[in-house]
């Protein structure tokens, strides 16, 4: 039986490895939502950072399917456990993706520049102490340092390094973490943006936010860092053009 997603009840599990949560189903969802768009943009090299329990990168293969033929899969997590508990989940699904145990893209940058076309990133994004940031085991998965932002914005930069010029960023984001900031941030690397999933559970605001290049931004953001470094106005009319529905971005902690 082919199955759209990865199931549950076949991903695999380590005391000391994230398991698939509110956070994840939000991220697969987005894909699911997306998956025409996902069809028809033909990527060539799909990527997970920090593939936890697999069932995101695991989904991700699911939902392209044997209808896009001659894709490669690559996951990265600083956790090795979370190496062995997502080679149960691809094996338990039939998938293939290469893992490698390393910190986001540590020794892939080179290597991988320019060629990834989907990059799909559930990060630790919880707002922590800074020393809990990077620690072994389960902690990697969620502790996000101040404002949940540490690993983020380390993620960034490699992101627009890796991605291709179709390349797309599909990320997990919290209120607490500054998901405007985020955007415009992104924007300056000349990076369009949209919300494709926003969730509200008990304890927090979920938005998985798309990103990809934006040929206009770009030469915007370009000039701009010439002239004066303001924001690009096509940037800030796309934000403009969502934020306002969501006052959740502007107020709030995690409760």
């Amino acid at each position: 039986m082919t199955y759209r997603i990865a199931q549950i009840r076949l991903v695999s599990s380590h005391p000391e490895v994230y398991e698939p949560c509110d956070d994840s189903f939000a991220l697969v969802d987005a894909l699911l939502a997306d998956q025409a768009n996902l069809l028809e943009h033909h990527p060539a090299l799909c990527m997970e950072v920090g593939c936890g329990s697999g069932y995101v990168i695991t989904s991700l293969a699911l939902i392209l399917g044997q209808e896009s033929q001659g894709v490669h899969y690559l996951a990265t997590d600083i956790n090795p456990h979370a190496m062995r508990v997502t080679q149960e989940t691809l094996e338990a699904h039939g998938v293939h993706v290469e893992l490698i145990n390393t910190d986001i893209a540590s020794g892939l940058e080179k290597s991988l520049a320019g060629m990834v076309d989907v990059m799909v990133v559930n990060p630790p994004y919880v707002p922590t102490p800074e020393d809990e940031v990077g620690r072994d085991g389960i902690t990697s998965s969620w502790a996000g340092g101040e404002n949940g932002r540490s690993v983020i914005d380390k993620i960034l930069p490699i992101a627009n390094n890796l991605l291709s010029d179709k390349g797309w960023l599909y990320l997990v984001t919290l209120t607490a973490n500054n998901p405007t900031q985020i955007c415009l941030q992104m924007g300056g690397l000349g990076f369009a943006s949209r919300i494709v999933v926003q969730r509200s559970t008990e304890e927090e605001n979920l938005h998985v936010i798309k990103f990809w290049r934006d040929i206009d931004i770009r030469a915007e953001a370009k000039e701009s860092i010439t002239v004066n470094k303001t924001v690009p106005a096509r940037v800030m009319e796309s934000l403009l053009s969502q934020f306002p529905r969501l006052p959740l971005w502007r107020n709030g902690n995690k409760q």
